[in-house]
């Protein structure tokens, strides 16, 4: 480096420090930045609970709706996986949960259109209950064969259960499951 910086002189150090320094170590945080960063981990874990028995409460729902032909849930599984899931997890679940639409990719984008609380993008875990069709968005490039080959069928959607009231949350899912 010290060769290579010769012709820049006094100016190398601080090329070295704001390109390579910066880029490996980040940027020093704002003292706000700081303060919110410590409040989302001191409050992280009464989200979670609250993640948790909100995706359990959304699964059970939609485990008993006639448009939903499966639901994915680690707290609807059986036999072996269900006594991991209770060993690991010790009974919070998490807030992602699975379900097959009836109907197909047809159903699946009329199922996201719908929605009017849940907001439509493809991270997860956020304090705000989201919901993405994978076969129309995130794999939409697949071919119909790649998408059953990576485990996305037509109808399945995802859904990340937030922390909102869990009579907004499953409202608005059922209105949508109404305009399927």
């Amino acid at each position: 480096f010290s060769v290579a910086a010769e012709p820049l002189g006094p100016i190398a150090f601080i090329l070295k420090a704001r390109t390579t320094v910066l880029r490996d170590m980040g940027g020093a945080m704002s003292p706000f930045n700081a303060f919110l960063f410590i409040q989302g981990l001191e409050t992280l874990p009464l989200r979670i609970r609250e993640h948790s028995k909100n995706a359990q409460a959304v699964s059970e729902f939609l485990n008993k709706h006639d448009k939903v032909t499966k639901v994915i849930h680690p707290s609807l599984m059986e036999g072996e996986y269900k006594k991991r899931a209770d060993d690991y997890l010790n009974g919070g679940y998490g807030g992602l949960v699975g379900f097959e639409l009836a109907g197909g990719i047809e159903a699946g984008k009329n199922f996201i259109n719908s929605l009017k609380l849940l907001y439509h993008v493809a991270n997860i875990g956020d304090a705000r209950s989201l919901a993405i069709h994978p076969a129309s968005t995130t794999h939409s490039q697949l071919s119909e064969e790649e998408q059953l080959a990576s485990g996305v069928t037509p109808g399945y959607v995802r859904l990340s259960v937030g922390i909102e009231h869990i009579d907004d949350i499953k409202g608005d899912i059922s209105q949508a499951l109404d305009n399927v």
